[in-house]
């Protein structure tokens, strides 16, 4: 039997929300062991005089723990 643990995180882009979530994707990897998912909870902008200046998302990621 395994046991998941979830957590939160955002991250930014200035290119995308794809490249926002893989970003983060890769961040999660570097401090969590056996991810195995994520779900992105929320997308948002950052504008600025009208044109976009960040793609964010919000997201929860899936490990697994070690036994």
């Amino acid at each position: 039997m395994s046991v998941a643990k979830v957590t939160e995180l955002s991250a930014t882009s200035k290119k995308s929300f794809e490249d926002a979530i893989q970003k983060g994707i890769v961040r999660a990897n570097k401090s969590l062991r056996n991810v195995t998912g994520a779900w992105i909870k929320e997308q948002k902008l950052d504008i600025s005089k009208g044109k976009i200046t960040d793609y964010r998302v919000g997201m929860k990621v899936t490990f697994i723990l070690d036994d």
